[in-house]
């Protein structure tokens, strides 16, 4: 009987914390992912990319978890015509032949039920290297209009663009990349 006991308690606690675990959908309209680099060392080049996908999926209680973002590079936008084609072309982004980016993070940082960090790789180009987010904001909260709960915060990084041959205007462009990443998704 004890035995018994101890198989029925192992799998309440197993089926528990396994209820901690929950999965939410990236919200494209209260995510956006930005990048800011020195133009020739002078001012700040500043874009953003429109169209993002996602999930996210974590454990408070067990501080695990798993992020897939999408990115389109095709979508990018800075605000000026022309150079958004450069960026799309073969000396950046290579959108043509890489339509996206994508940023896989499995090693989540939490302080209490707060996400601090995550840990994971950037597919950009057809090369993969890692990266890790930090977080300078993070919250959930029961959206009054979905009735579900929202999770997000402000991540940053930077990266440098020549680990993704990333190399057009070297050195007179920096290499420093610095990636803005807030984001916000729904319980599923």
């Amino acid at each position: 009987m004890t035995k018994t006991l101890i198989a029925a308690a192992l799998f309440a606690t197993v089926g528990l914390a396994q209820a901690q675990s929950a999965t939410y959908a990236v919200d494209p309209t209260h995510t956006f992912v930005t990048f800011e680099a020195k133009h020739f060392g002078t001012s700040t080049l500043r874009g953003r990319f429109d169209k993002k996908e996602g999930t996210v999926s974590f454990d408070k209680a067990a501080k695990t978890g798993k992020a897939e973002i999408t990115i389109d590079t095709t979508s990018i936008s800075t605000g000026v015509g022309p150079l958004d084609g450069h960026l799309k072309s073969k000396d950046f982004f290579n959108a043509a032949e890489f339509p996206t980016a994508k940023f896989v993070g499995d090693k989540f940082t939490f302080s209490g039920d707060k996400v601090t960090s995550v840990e994971g790789t950037l597919t950009m180009r057809g090369k993969t290297s890692p990266v890790t987010l930090t977080a300078t904001n993070f919250n959930c909260y029961t959206n009054p209009m979905l009735k579900r709960e929202v999770c997000g915060g402000d991540f940053e990084t930077t990266i440098q663009r020549s680990q993704w041959d990333v190399s057009y205007g070297l050195p007179g462009i920096p290499d420093s990349t610095r990636l803005l990443i807030q984001i916000e998704a729904v319980k599923q």
